[in-house]
């Protein structure tokens, strides 16, 4: 039975965290921690013994603790918060040595200064980057790498990270992404029946190659905004001028180590791709690396990191409290409760509807449930609801992997891949969902549309 309290608790918690950070009222650290800590207290309660039924505030209050550090809350993250500390401290610390300016220059007159150009070029690296399936490394690629030519031509941050989101979000639809992977096993657990993970994802594909068309459609759009608002003077220049370098920007340049760092970098991403490492043993490994090569001496190496300090603070800080958020969620049960819940108000009518209602909703459900609560949870029941109207499992599958935790997942604070773009792409957290959201659910809905049109979604 559904613990409705607990379920409109959850809802709550995730209503007035996003209003807080979208209207700027809060930081993203202040209502990741103080709106689910407030909830969590409130949640102490109803959670009730599972053996004897009762409801023990005092017990509850001290678990919360463990919620927020355990395995599902800051211990989830700990690994990331690691890897987000030694990636801005390799990418910082090439960016000192002036590593990235040869590459803009070059880019930059390959295509000029047109923003429509580069906001293309941006959605097709990130769709190429994402092949290997990991959202984090495509931010860690693609950001730090296209971050110095944005702001060399003024075209705004919020523009790149809408752009490598939404191009990200659409490939993380392949087999090998964790949605798909999720919703397949959901539903071969369930029935015991399903095709192979990629008999499960090849209807769609038609889908999917259309969503990655409406991602560049979009980046046009956003390059042309971005072209009419820079004005003529910039984009008449058929040259990049680079623009006049400080004396300290000179004293930290190392030009004639470009080579060896440009080595470092595709060193770098290869063992992000294929070591198996994870990625906070490769920045850890090659920030040690380069500071030997570039900064050998203690004290300027040590300068370095106190120059990118403040960055690996802020961006690790809201991490954290990310996990502090998703622990409790989880601890208390509001997750669990709110996809009951959710459930639960459908109607049995509606149920030969449910692969078009998971599929619309599929993106926006994406702030509100992590995937594994979404695909494990909700997923099977809507699948099983659907299937005594005649509706294929396999349909609400692929109706779900059409936009939750794919299109949705660099935008929702329930991922630490969210706060990784942001972080690297110096945005924040309300603008980009302010602004991205609404290009995600339209991608989402088109996918959807086209699937319903192949088939590949029952109607």
């Amino acid at each position: 039975m559904t613990s409705l309290p607990l379920a409109i608790l959850g809802f709550v918690t995730v209503i007035v965290m996003l209003i807080l950070i979208m209207t700027k009222k809060a930081s993203p650290l202040v209502a990741l921690i103080a709106v689910p800590v407030v909830t969590g207290i409130i949640a102490c309660f109803f959670i009730a013994d599972a053996e004897t039924g009762v409801v023990d505030f005092i017990t509850n209050f001290k678990s919360l603790g463990g919620m927020i550090t355990g395995a599902k809350g800051i211990g989830s993250v700990a690994a990331t918060g690691v890897m987000f500390i030694f990636s801005i401290l390799f990418f910082g610390i090439l960016t000192d040595a002036g590593t990235f300016r040869p590459i803009i220059r070059t880019v930059l007159n390959l295509v000029g200064t047109d923003p429509i150009k580069i906001a293309i070029g941006t959605a097709v690296l990130a769709a190429i980057v994402h092949l290997d399936g990991s959202g984090a490394v495509t931010f860690l690629i693609c950001v730090p790498a296209l971050l110095p030519l944005y702001d060399a031509l003024g075209m705004r941050r919020t523009t790149l990270a809408t752009i490598v989101a939404l191009s990200a979000g659409t490939m993380n639809i392949l087999p090998w992404g964790g949605p798909t992977i999720r919703a397949h096993t959901a539903l071969a657990s369930m029935t015991g029946t399903e095709p192979t993970v990629t008999e499960f994802f090849m209807p769609v594909l038609p889908a999917v190659l259309v969503g990655l068309v409406c991602v560049l459609v979009v980046a046009i759009i956003l390059g042309s905004g971005e072209k009419k608002r820079l004005g003529s003077v910039v984009l008449t220049s058929k040259k990049y001028v680079e623009p006049e370098l400080t004396d300290e920007e000179k004293a930290l340049a190392r030009p004639k180590l470009f080579w060896v760092n440009i080595i470092l970098i595709v060193l770098a991403i290869v063992s992000l791709l294929f070591s198996g490492f994870a990625p906070a043993v490769v920045f850890m490994v090659f920030y040690v690396l380069e500071t030997l090569i570039n900064y050998p001496k203690v004290s300027d190496s040590k300068a370095r990191v106190d120059a990118h300090a403040k960055s690996c603070l802020m961006m690790c800080s809201v991490l954290f409290a990310a996990g502090c958020f998703t622990g409790i969620m989880s601890g208390t049960g509001m997750i669990t409760e709110m996809a009951a819940a959710l459930v639960s108000i459908i109607p049995d009518s509606l149920g030969k509807f449910f692969p078009v209602i998971v599929g619309i909703i599929g993106m926006p459900a994406s702030l509100l449930f992590d995937p594994d609560s979404f695909y494990y949870g909700v997923l099977p029941v809507l699948a099983q609801t659907a299937e005594g109207f005649g509706i294929l499992g396999a349909d609400v599958g692929r109706a779900a992997i059409l936009g939750q935790m794919t299109i949705g997942f660099p935008i929702s604070p329930l991922t630490a891949s969210t706060f990784l773009l942001v972080g690297l792409s110096g945005v924040d957290l309300g603008e980009h969902q302010k602004k991205t959201i609404p290009w995600a659910w339209a991608v989402s809905l088109v996918m959807v549309i086209v699937a319903l049109i192949t088939g590949a979604v029952a109607l």
